[in-house]
């Protein structure tokens, strides 16, 4: 099992271009495998690239808004990533309140998906709670989003907080999902893993079972600060898978 995190997860060290090189390295410190970013802070694809190539880290995919999967700028935010050595571009939410609004998403991301995959990626929709509500004829927004042809990259604790059996949802899913978010957390506030209420032991039960490569931490809300929080969770990781 390799392990990534969330940049999003240590933002509060991250002000411009200069921290974010730095962070990458404390982020290898602690023993990570690879990242998934949530901004580039004004460095360039081969800049990011060199750096995660010098410390040996794998760009496992990026965040980014709905828009850059338009088609007026979707060749530039695949160029992007084909020049970071990201395998997946995703979301980390867009409009899907409604069967409309997730149909439109999902429409935008899987045509998007049928050109990345010619430059050897793919496109992914990352959840919260919403998302499982029924919309439609028995679906909701992960069915109708992941139905027009993009991948999905399953928050583990938001479904949790859903009511998701997580073993079973990623079983059942395992053909459209590429990776998961790896999360824990009380009351809707996340955690370190370990330090919340989610059935974190299911959700290993289902990473396994399915075979993934990459499992992905993400917190949120850190405490006291993202590389202390991600300190702990990493700890947790190497003990429990």
């Amino acid at each position: 099992m390799k392990f990534a995190v969330q940049l999003y997860s240590v933002r509060d060290h991250i002000n411009d271009g200069k921290d974010m090189l730095e962070i990458l390295g404390k982020v290898k410190e602690i023993g990570f495998d690879g990242v998934e970013f949530a901004g580039y802070f004004g460095l360039s694809a081969q800049e990011l690239r060199a750096r995660c190539d010098e410390l040996g880290l794998t760009v496992v995919g990026s965040h980014l808004g709905l828009d850059d999967f338009r088609p007026e700028k979707l060749n530039e935010t695949l160029a992007f990533g084909k020049a970071l050595g990201a395998k997946y571009l995703g979301v980390g939410g867009a409009p899907h309140s409604t069967y409309e609004e997730a149909k439109q998403t999902g429409e935008v991301l899987g045509a998007a998906s049928e050109k990345a995959k010619e430059m050897g990626m793919d496109t992914y929709y990352h959840n919260h709670t919403e998302e499982f509500a029924d919309l439609k004829d028995g679906k909701n927004a992960m069915d109708i989003i992941s139905g027009e042809g993009c991948g999905l990259e399953l928050d583990t604790y938001w479904s949790f907080c859903a009511g998701i059996d997580n073993t079973e949802y990623l079983k059942a899913h395992k053909d459209k999902i590429f990776l998961v978010h790896l999360k824990d957390g009380v009351n809707h506030k996340p955690t370190a893993l370990g330090e919340g209420e989610n059935d974190l032991a299911n959700v290993v039960a289902g990473v396994n079972a399915i075979g993934l490569e990459w499992v992905v931490l993400e917190n949120d809300d850190p405490v006291p600060t993202g590389l202390e929080d991600i300190t702990r969770s990493y700890k947790w990781l190497k003990e429990n898978f």
